[in-house]
């Protein structure tokens, strides 16, 4: 019942924040901060305790569930499952989330109950996302993460927040919607062949399709997570999200809610239609490669600083797309190693920019410069955490991208070479990121404090975990590889998939 509790702590947190804002809008900081240190202890002691189970040589991969009726007539269960995968981007969500608390400690003053009822149940339903094992439990989670955000980036976002909310709303809800049609059809399909109506992952894997059935319901599922990813051209509502969406907001979206695309390809679209997706691969590999150069291009060519950094996400997402679609052992680990990379680079970048935009009152660059000169340890972090994000050696993003662009390599040598040659742009946006910020002529009315005890502690666990990634990725592969193993059969034997399934 462990993994009821870790969604059932946020949802009550929220409730209990919303409740007490209402007399003491700090009881809310800490019932938000409280609830998330709980499910954070909770998972890393699963962690811990498993550590040999989801190791190389463990038993399995599945480290604990939970199956219950819940709708029986129509064959719906409430089934939540722990394996590796899942457990590091609980992990992921849990440790942003409370990031997220401390960063909007000050920043937050108005509605501050609603806030963290928003904030925690987004989270909650995340985690949701990435435990279901039932694919009707699966789409509920996901729709669910769409209100709370909504309202995160309409109430307290910033000057064009309404328009950005309506945007990502119809985005990802149109988007889901092909995606619960796609799950309604393949569990009647399944259910005209067996006479069983169920929504269970374990039964519909084994579904006979036809090869143009397979390949609608596979695109179905693709629109939510090409979309929620996001994949260029479906990248559209991202940019004003972040640029709108308040630093928690833009820190979830970047580090937990991109990763829901990300965990959709891994965990249903290459098991549930590997032949479609085999069909699907140059596709993908020139939408993967397209969004790494036109992500890193775009972010150059910007002004506003949470829009560089908003486009510098879409490519690196772009490279868990080339790696999903690979089908090599080493592209499905170093996707896993981006994911968690990208939320934790992109979102402490974001809560970069946040800070900064609450003392200066602008995201401008061209209004910035010589701010290293006024606060060196806020500039000391902007230089690690834009290095990060270029993929220096022995920080995280390194072991991803090099795992990735080695594993396409060996398989689509022109793809690799056009793949790699986004690490021009990235650079000089990086660089432009640290001149124009920290650099340069000083503003003479710019006078602010640097980051105080509260946001130096935060961002120097931030930057523990990049380095402990970048120096030590075999942690992280190692509990995620029992869950990639299934993949990675596939992947070593692509050309055998055709005898895998009718």
């Amino acid at each position: 019942m462990i993994l009821i509790s870790l969604i059932a702590v946020l949802f009550g947190g929220g409730l209990l924040a919303w409740a007490l804002g209402r007399w003491n809008p700090q009881a809310s900081r800490w019932v938000s901060l409280l609830a998330l240190t709980t499910d954070l202890v909770l998972a890393l002691d699963l962690w811990k305790r498993h550590a040999d189970a989801v190791g190389l040589s463990g038993n399995g991969p599945w480290i604990t569930a939970v199956n219950l009726a819940w709708i029986p007539q129509l064959g719906i269960r409430f089934h939540l499952a722990l394996d590796g995968l899942s457990l590091l981007l609980v992990v992921l969500t849990l440790f942003l989330g409370l990031m997220s608390v401390v960063t909007s400690w000050r920043e937050i003053k108005t509605h501050v109950g609603f806030f963290h009822f928003n904030l925690l149940w987004v989270l909650a339903a995340a985690l949701g996302v990435f435990l279901a094992l039932d694919l009707f439990l699966f789409a509920f989670f996901w729709e669910m993460m769409l209100v709370p955000m909504y309202l995160l980036i309409g109430i307290w976002g910033h000057e064009n927040r309404a328009y950005a909310a309506i945007k990502f709303f119809i985005f990802t809800q149109a988007s889901g919607l092909l995606m619960l049609v796609a799950i309604i059809a393949l569990a009647m399909i399944h259910y005209a062949d067996t006479g069983v109506l169920t929504f269970d992952y374990f039964q519909l894997l084994h579904t006979p399709l036809s090869p143009a059935i397979a390949t609608w319901l596979m695109l179905g599922f693709l629109a939510a997570f090409l979309v929620k990813l996001p994949a260029v051209p479906f990248h559209t509502w991202l940019p004003d999200a972040h640029t709108q969406a308040p630093t928690a907001g833009s820190v979830i979206l970047a580090g937990v809610l991109l990763q829901t695309g990300a965990y959709g390809l891994l965990r249903f679209i290459v098991p549930l239609f590997p032949h479609a997706a085999l069909r699907f691969t140059p596709i993908a590999l020139t939408i993967g490669v397209i969004g790494i150069l036109y992500g890193a291009f775009q972010a150059f060519a910007q002004t506003d600083l949470k829009r560089l950094v908003a486009y510098g996400s879409v490519s690196h997402m772009a490279f868990i797309l080339l790696g999903v679609f690979t089908w090599n052992a080493l592209a499905l680990q170093g996707s896993v190693m981006q994911m968690l990379a990208s939320g934790l680079s992109t979102g402490a970048l974001f809560m970069l920019v946040g800070s900064l935009q609450e003392r200066i009152h602008t995201r401008d660059m061209t209004k910035m410069g010589g701010i290293w000169s006024i606060a060196p340890r806020m500039g000391a972090i902007g230089m690690f955490f834009a290095m990060a994000a270029l993929g220096i050696p022995g920080l995280a993003n390194f072991p991803g991208e090099f795992l990735t662009l080695l594993a396409t390599y060996r398989a689509h040598v022109t793809l690799t070479i056009l793949a790699t040659a986004g690490f021009v742009p990235a650079t000089i946006y990086a660089l432009t990121l640290v001149q124009k910020t920290f650099h340069g002529k000083k503003s003479q009315d710019m006078v602010f404090v640097d980051y105080s005890v509260r946001e130096m502690s935060m961002m120097s666990v931030l930057m523990l975990v990049v380095i402990w990634l970048g120096v030590y990725p075999q942690s992280v592969l190692s509990l995620a590889s029992p869950a990639l193993m299934g993949l990675q059969h596939m992947a070593a034997l692509p050309h055998t998939l055709a005898g895998t399934r009718p």
